[in-house]
């Protein structure tokens, strides 16, 4: 082969390489809902937070890259939640808090259950769409903590503890809670009570003393909560994405991105064991430090 011809088949080789690259690329981007392209009509971008709120980092990396996309023009957050871990669920409130503040339109739209920290989540948006038998409220804060102290004593296991600081075993489950214990606990749980309560009547424009008659942990359905106005509508998926539309000044109904889907591993123990997702992960196990949980 000729310098000429070996210069020219290896031009031609780079180039399609090239190529297969940047379609390869571009179809990544096509599969993952479009979310990269630059370019495109504008379009409702749709969030999915689904089952126990205890890492939010994907959904708030979503948000983000939907504040950040010029196509996206609003956002649906779809809820299927009870609740879950107080800190990522304030996490992702701001996360929806920021994105309004960008200019950018949000509906949550709240499916079979969005309770507790589901709920704390939507009151966020601009706009909350339920459905008539959506379970959702459920404002108030849990700390579950075993006392195994009998149990020890039976199987014969003597529960050793060295600290420094009195509450530092707080929630020992080898003995029973103090009363000083107690207070200290509930004086937590109270504040993170209020802070709940505050985001509600911020985020719903109530008034604060109207929130806590409802804000003791019951639980309503959509069309009570309606009553209530703790949502504003009642209706599915494809009614919350058409107001957003709206909200938003496209035309309905909107060119979606839809959500991104993401395998889990109880997602994996769900398809191998067909057991819920639920019983791998919650607050009632028996743990020496037990986390604050908006559940219901």
């Amino acid at each position: 082969m000729g310098r000429r011809a070996f210069v020219l088949t290896a031009t031609l080789a780079i180039y399609v390489v090239s190529v297969a690259v940047g379609l390869a690329a571009l179809g990544a981007m096509v599969s993952s809902g479009g979310q990269g392209l630059p370019f495109g009509s504008p379009r409702v971008a749709i969030v999915e937070i689904e089952g126990l709120i205890v890492d939010a980092q994907d959904a708030i990396q979503d948000l983000r890259s939907h504040r950040d996309n010029p196509r996206v023009r609003a956002v649906v957050v779809r809820i299927n939640s009870p609740g879950g871990v107080v800190g990522p669920t304030q996490e992702l409130h701001e996360a929806i808090r920021r994105l309004r503040e960008a200019g950018k339109p949000v509906v949550a739209s709240l499916g079979a259950v969005a309770a507790s920290g589901g709920y704390y989540v939507a009151v966020a948006a601009d706009q909350i769409y339920a459905n008539p038998g959506t379970l959702t409220g459920s404002i108030g804060v849990i700390m579950q903590m075993a006392n195994l102290e009998n149990l020890f004593k039976k199987v014969g296991v003597d529960y050793v503890v060295v600290k420094a600081g009195r509450f530092k075993d707080i929630g020992n489950v080898s003995r029973p809670m103090t009363p000083e214990e107690r207070r200290v606990l509930q004086t937590l749980l109270d504040d993170v009570h209020t802070q709940f309560i505050e985001a509600v009547a911020n985020g719903r424009k109530l008034d604060r003393t109207r929130v806590v008659e409802f804000a003791d942990g019951r639980i309503f359905s959509g069309a009570q909560a309606k009553a209530l106005r703790m949502v504003d509508a009642l209706g599915g998926l494809e009614d919350a994405v058409n107001r957003a539309a709206t909200l938003a000044g496209l035309r309905v109904p909107p060119s979606v991105i839809p959500p991104r889907r993401r395998l889990s591993i109880l997602d994996l123990l769900w398809s191998r064991t067909g057991l819920p997702a639920a019983f791998t992960l919650g607050p009632n196990l028996p743990v020496f430090k037990t986390p604050l949980y908006l559940m219901d």
